[in-house]
């Protein structure tokens, strides 16, 4: 302990001049922290404003005032910031989708729980990669609304229901296809060739 002890404050006291200004320019993170709760209940476009607004408030103020070590973390996460622009706000704008990384990827492994215990596979089942655009959004339902009744399973619009059928079929028609060949490659062509052969010149 002594000799770890010893290791921090070596630490503490090469990296003095350095705490002072990131505590200022944490209490920067913490206001944008503020703003993506979104306590007011505001909608996507009124939480881009206001975190557009302190970003370029915070733009001003480091040119102004500071140099070194401030500047740099600070151009650090106005960099990230503008990364993931484009996909902060979809929280604020589509109800209940989670709104970090942690939070969605919960979801999903929730997903694959329940997919382990209907079928006993640790990898994803074919039918999940065939009908996942079903599948997912129904235990996500399951998850996010417990108390599920006819209202939620009845399709909104029967043309929509109809469509997405039609997909799924369309999807799961190769794979019917692909597991016929492989069970018997030689079945499987001479199918195809008497399907063919009344197409043929004679």
């Amino acid at each position: 302990m002594s000799r770890l002890r010893e290791v921090l404050r070596k630490a503490r006291s090469a990296t003095a001049s350095m705490w002072p200004a990131l505590a200022r320019a944490y209490r920067w993170v913490e206001r944008t922290a503020a703003i993506l709760q979104n306590e007011p209940g505001l909608d996507a476009a009124g939480v881009r404003r206001r975190l557009s607004a302190l970003l370029a408030a915070l733009v001003r103020w480091t040119r102004r005032r500071h140099r070194g070590v401030l500047r740099q973390a600070l151009a650090h996460f106005l960099l990230e910031t503008r990364r993931y622009w484009k996909g902060l706000f979809h929280c604020y704008a589509v109800p209940d989708l989670p709104r970090t990384d942690n939070a969605l990827e919960h979801l999903f492994g929730t997903c694959r729980y329940h997919e382990r215990r209907a079928s006993g596979r640790v990898r994803g089942s074919a039918g999940l990669v065939v009908r996942g655009a079903v599948r997912l959004p129904a235990i996500a339902a399951a998850h996010l609304l417990p108390e599920l009744d006819a209202t939620h399973l009845a399709p909104g619009d029967l043309n929509d229901w109809r469509q997405l059928r039609a997909q799924l079929e369309a999807r799961r028609v190769p794979r019917i296809m692909g597991r016929r060949f492989r069970a018997d490659p030689d079945g499987y062509l001479r199918g195809i060739e008497e399907e063919l052969r009344p197409y043929l010149l004679a």
